[in-house]
């Protein structure tokens, strides 16, 4: 099913689906207490989210310092997030998924296929990652002399390349056609 019509329907189900459900539960309980019980279920969502957010803050500063990528932490991070903003909604349907994200072993469990089915590159600090064949230059640093593309001379004529490893000579004294 296309991205696109999976973001239709749920930015136009879901309204609908809400609405649905707070006129039965309002209906059966009235509508003080439903709108009471949507402020308790905001109210609750910031608490989870200020108490399991700070303690799994704190476990990802522990991995980072034991030099771990904390790859599914931060990701249940994210589920917290998501799951506080799920709360603040007003709607028992967003609510109750919000809920679900807050179970912790649930977290995990979906953090864990969420890393196991992500790409993910890790870059170290310091670490330059060049393609093959390419080479870095200002505009200043070369010149085409002939019009043909090959003639890369620097502004003073020079070869850009004169003892630089990779070229043919080893990176070993002048360039002989200099």
């Amino acid at each position: 099913m296309p991205i696109g019509l999976i973001l239709l329907l749920v930015v136009i189900g879901l309204p609908l689906i809400e609405i649905l459900v707070f006129v039965e539960v309002g209906s059966e309980i009235g509508a003080v207490p439903t709108v009471l019980l949507t402020i308790a279920t905001a109210v609750a969502g910031s608490l989870m989210l200020r108490l399991q957010g700070l303690s799994l803050l704190r476990r990802v500063r522990a991995e980072m310092e034991r030099g771990e990528v904390p790859g599914e932490d931060i990701l249940q991070g994210s589920l917290i997030v998501v799951a506080s903003v799920l709360l603040l909604i007003p709607g028992f349907v967003t609510d109750a998924l919000g809920l679900l994200l807050f179970v912790p072993p649930l977290r995990a469990a979906i953090a864990r296929v969420m890393v196991r089915n992500a790409k993910v590159t890790v870059v170290r600090a310091g670490a330059r990652r060049r393609g093959e064949g390419v080479v870095d230059l200002d505009r200043d640093d070369w010149a085409d002399i002939d019009g043909d593309g090959k003639g890369g001379r620097g502004p003073d004529g020079s070869s850009p390349w004169r003892g630089q490893i990779g070229d043919g000579r080893g990176g070993q004294g002048p360039d002989p056609r200099d």
